[in-house]
């Protein structure tokens, strides 16, 4: 509250100045103050040159018809998808490990809130990139949307971390108290969601953008004010805690893991196959927005150029579309033949067959 009334005392204070808007988005120009009385009092307003790339993104079809119909797939499939995925894991408590069916309520959690968020950004994007439901909805809405994108990547990332140990490492998966690190890790993960949206529950997201007449959520940004300037470089990097991270885990999981299968002498090709499938889904649906937040904020801070922006949010929808497949993906895994016991004994199997002959 103290940061937006910072904010709004700015904006009244430069009404009858010259402002320029350096967006998240697309650079801003100058506006002549001489025609502030036709931008509304009550909600601050940004100027963007109509020529510039924000204006074909605000009104172009990709922004006005293929995110938001994207979304929709997303929710119509992923919502009720999770839902049941919910109850699935309950009844299946007995069958599987405490730990495993923690970490996969926490991955349905959070798709499910992400995919909630979805549904005032499709009345945004469907309605010109015009928001209407005011500054606090915005912030509610764009910090779950990024929060729980990280949060699906790093609960991922557990997962595969934790089916390394179970392969690789067994003798050290014995003996750790599974359930209980299961869930030091979701509130771990719990804890950076936090903080990666709270610092945009502090900021306006919210703007009027002249002369286009809408009111963007989050698009556009004026980072040249003190709020928004850092925000830029720390959300360049959370991309690391974010994103890397869990991306190098999982790449570096899912090697060993298919090799040490592939070394045992059982066959193991059900649930290579099936583990390689879930890989390959996550880097297609992670990897283009995780290059491209990046690329986009490194131009951005060191150049100006944003350029990249329109090209991100199309790569989000991937994020997105990974949430509504991760049920899919969960179910499809619980009926390999492959039950943390059988990974416990994998390295005892060629010494019992040593021993034999």
């Amino acid at each position: 509250m103290a940061v937006q009334t910072i904010q709004h005392e700015g904006n009244h204070s430069r009404s009858d100045e010259t402002s320029v808007a350096i967006p998240k988005t697309y650079k801003g120009g100058t506006y002549n103050g001489n025609h502030t009385r036709n931008l509304p009092a009550h909600r601050p307003w940004l100027y963007v040159n109509p020529e510039d790339p924000v204006t074909a993104y605000t009104t172009g079809i990709i922004s006005t018809w293929v995110i938001p119909s994207t979304y929709i797939l997303a929710m119509l499939v992923g919502i009720p998808s999770n839902a049941y995925i919910l109850g699935f894991l309950r009844v299946r408590l007995r069958a599987r490990s405490m730990s495993t069916v923690v970490l996969y309520l926490n991955l349905a959690m959070s798709d499910l809130l992400l995919l909630l968020s979805l549904s005032l950004r499709v009345h945004y994007h469907f309605s010109g990139n015009n928001w209407i439901f005011g500054e606090i909805s915005c912030r509610l809405i764009t910090a779950l949307f990024y929060g729980n994108v990280y949060c699906s990547a790093q609960t991922i990332a557990c997962i595969s971390l934790k089916r390394y140990l179970a392969v690789v490492r067994p003798f050290l998966y014995r003996r750790m108290t599974k359930t209980t690190l299961a869930m030091g890790t979701c509130l771990v993960v719990w804890f950076l969601l936090g903080a990666a949206i709270v610092p945009e529950l502090l900021v306006g997201q919210s703007y009027y953008i002249t002369p286009l007449g809408v009111t963007t959520c989050h698009d556009v940004l004026p980072l040249e004010e003190k709020p928004h300037s850092w925000l830029m470089l720390y959300r360049l990097m959370l991309v690391f805690p974010g994103f890397i991270v869990p991306f190098l885990i999982c790449i570096y999981a899912h090697v060993a893991v298919v090799y040490h299968l592939g070394q045992s002498g059982c066959d193991w090709r059900a649930f290579i196959r099936v583990s390689t499938l879930v890989f390959v889904i996550f880097v297609v649906c992670f990897l283009p927005s995780g290059i491209l937040h990046i690329a986009h904020y490194i131009r951005l801070f060191s150049t100006g150029d944003d350029m990249l922006y329109g090209y991100y949010r199309v790569a989000v929808c991937l994020c997105c579309l990974h949430s509504c497949l991760d049920p899919f993906l969960c179910f499809l895994l619980s009926k390999t033949p492959a039950s943390e016991l059988q990974f416990i004994s994998l390295r005892e199997i060629p010494q019992r067959r040593a021993a034999m002959t």
